[in-house]
């Protein structure tokens, strides 16, 4: 593949930033990098550029530097807080990346994060909080609390039952022992009171 040399005349990731000369496939500079004024070829007319260029490159890095540095300092106060789905165990479902926390940091504090800023070196699989570095410049280092929460609702834990008070039961003797009262009262001479006989209402004589 033919390949031209050309002068970048804006910052493109990973490719190289203003004022730099970059080799680069033929069709590529035709198709995209010239007609989005991106880069401009190696002439001694475009080459007479290179300084304003380099000027325009040392304003943007001064800028961004600055830029994050103040950023570094606001997501140092901040918390992320992100919410998963967890078992009964606590065990999360999934994990949470860089990719999540970035999208988090979006969502919570409108704060637009390349996920890859984001340093994590295995993926977050249980709750708890987390100091997460960030890499937010060649020069400039960072970290952001992130707080793993459930969504689950914790089960409360079953009430004892309540246990009953002993209630002794009251019922008829039973005639057995009915019967061994009432021999043991005969054998100590007990006796039921007899029944007090009314007095007879006297006769009125009758009329002569």
């Amino acid at each position: 593949m033919a390949k031209t040399e050309v002068i970048l005349t804006h910052n493109i990731v990973g490719l190289g930033g203003e004022s730099d000369s970059v080799r680069v496939a033929a069709g590529y500079a035709r198709n995209y990098l010239y007609p989005q004024r991106l880069a401009v070829p190696v002439t001694s007319a475009n080459k007479r550029q290179l300084e304003a260029l380099k000027q325009k490159r040392a304003e943007r890095e001064s800028h961004e530097l600055n830029h994050m540095n103040d950023l570094a300092k606001a997501l140092q106060k901040l918390v992320c807080v992100i919410k998963v789905k967890t078992g009964d165990d606590g065990k999360l479902f999934g994990s949470v990346t860089s990719g999540t926390i970035a999208d988090e940091l979006k969502h919570q504090f409108d704060i637009a994060l390349d996920k890859r800023k984001i340093k994590l070196e295995h993926a977050i699989r249980t709750l708890g909080e987390y100091e997460v570095e960030l890499n937010l410049h060649a020069d400039v280092k960072g970290s952001l609390k992130v707080r793993v929460e459930s969504t689950t609702p914790i089960a409360a834990p079953a009430a004892p039952a309540e246990e009953k008070p002993h209630t002794e039961k009251r019922g008829r003797v039973d005639r057995s022992v009915q019967q061994v009262i009432t021999d043991t009262s005969r054998v100590r001479g007990e006796a039921k009171p007899k029944a007090e006989k009314k007095p007879k209402a006297e006769k009125k004589p009758k009329a002569q």
